[in-house]
């Protein structure tokens, strides 16, 4: 019987039998990069060697417990910018799996997609459109997606035309130690519960973090997100969202935006250098048709944030005549005077548009210095803990 036991562990473990299939840049790349995504079983490395991967399609895995590994996101290039199709570059839809140390370029959608793939782990990736910022460009760079357990670490993407780091619809979340510049939003958290974005660097996005909750998609109701010790600057880039998208609402020039979404905390960054603002809060701006929905901003938490200049170029309906008529620069905080439960415990000047229903125009706006040092804010969250089998794989 120990024989067999001793078998039977054996067959379990999956790292016994892993293999690792190395596949190297040149002619037929596409296809021996995608069987080697085909092959690979549980427990498997695919390793993407050194050199330029000029890809004329999206690849794909749907094999669990798979890591994906480069020899770094200036060595291991997966270039799409010959790509027919126009979906993402790699789509992932398997649990367990380890994404690192490898670029992708030049995406016609999404560069990273990964859908339904709980524990996925995001490590050392670089999504970039090498034009700059451009509507053409794909909408995201990393992009998970209904998944539990998320981490998106050291990475950096640049030039996406809707966010450079967007999780939506998910739970269990971190974003830390990422570079995002030159994207509409640098990072989004969208419809999703228990989110950390920390030690993260936006510059020249439209704007640079998003905390979002949109109406009619499956998950909706988002809450418990956290946003500290960001360094968020010089988000003024114009706004090269398509029409139509809820990211071509966002002003250029702002820092830190949240819509909708209950339960956030904005702490211990440090914020500079927005024509906008610095912080804006604001309730849905669009007609919906959802029950569940409540488009509203609740108990939102800002405190103990470093501030530099903002407010000097306000890229929203009525910003020049605003600005105009307090002197030249706005506040840094803006509120539209929607929601309740903010709380601003930061010695900062904070502007109410004194809006007092969804979709009225601004034109109705009652603009006036507001405190909010009484608010009840949020309840103090506590820190997503990711299984450690996904702190391990950055080792």
């Amino acid at each position: 019987m120990k024989y067999i036991a001793a078998a039977a562990m054996l067959l379990a473990s999956t790292s016994v039998f892993a293999a690792t299939h190395t596949v190297e840049a040149g002619p037929d790349a596409q296809e021996r990069l995608q069987e080697a995504l085909i092959i690979a079983e549980p427990g498997d490395t695919v390793e993407i060697g050194a050199g330029r991967f000029e890809l004329t399609d999206g690849l794909s895995l749907d094999v669990a417990n798979v890591t994906v590994r480069g020899a770094g996101p200036d060595a291991s290039i997966l270039d799409f910018s010959n790509q027919v199709g126009s979906g993402e570059g790699l789509l992932v839809t398997s649990d367990d799996v380890v994404l690192r140390d490898f670029a992708v370029e030049n995406t016609r959608g999404d560069g990273i997609k990964s859908k339904e793939a709980d524990r996925i782990v995001y490590h050392n990736i670089r999504v970039e459109w090498t034009r700059g910022p451009h509507p053409d460009n794909g909408a995201y760079g990393i992009y998970p997606v209904e998944s539990t357990h998320v981490l998106v670490d050291g990475s950096t993407v640049i030039g996406s035309s809707d966010a450079g780091i967007y999780v939506g619809q998910s739970q269990q979340i971190v974003v830390r130690n990422n570079n995002v510049h030159y994207n509409v939003a640098g990072i989004e958290i969208e419809n999703s519960f228990y989110a950390d974005v920390y030690d993260n660097v936006a510059t020249h996005n439209t704007g640079g973090i998003l905390v979002f909750d949109l109406p009619s998609i499956p998950q909706v109701g988002g809450h418990s997100v956290r946003v500290f010790r960001n360094f968020i600057h010089d988000n003024n880039t114009a706004n090269f969202a398509h029409e139509g998208n809820i990211v071509a609402t966002v002003p250029a020039g702002m820092g830190v935006m949240v819509m909708a979404h209950r339960n956030v905390e904005v702490f211990n960054n440090i914020m500079a250098d927005h024509g906008s603002g610095n912080i804006l809060l604001v309730a849905y701006p669009n007609d919906y048709d959802d029950e569940r929905y409540n488009p509203y901003p609740l108990n939102v938490t800002i405190r103990d944030n470093l501030y530099g200049p903002a407010g000097y170029n306000p890229d929203f309906d009525g910003g020049a005549e605003l600005q105009a008529a307090l002197g030249g620069q706005l506040p840094p905080i803006i509120w539209d005077g929607q929601g309740s439960g903010i709380r601003v415990s930061d010695d900062i000047g904070v502007l109410s548009l004194g809006l007092t229903r969804l979709r009225q125009p601004f034109q109705e706006a009652q603009p006036a210095p507001a405190d909010l040092s009484e608010g009840e804010g949020s309840a103090e969250l506590q820190a997503v803990v990711l299984p450690d089998s996904m702190e391990a794989a950055l080792r």
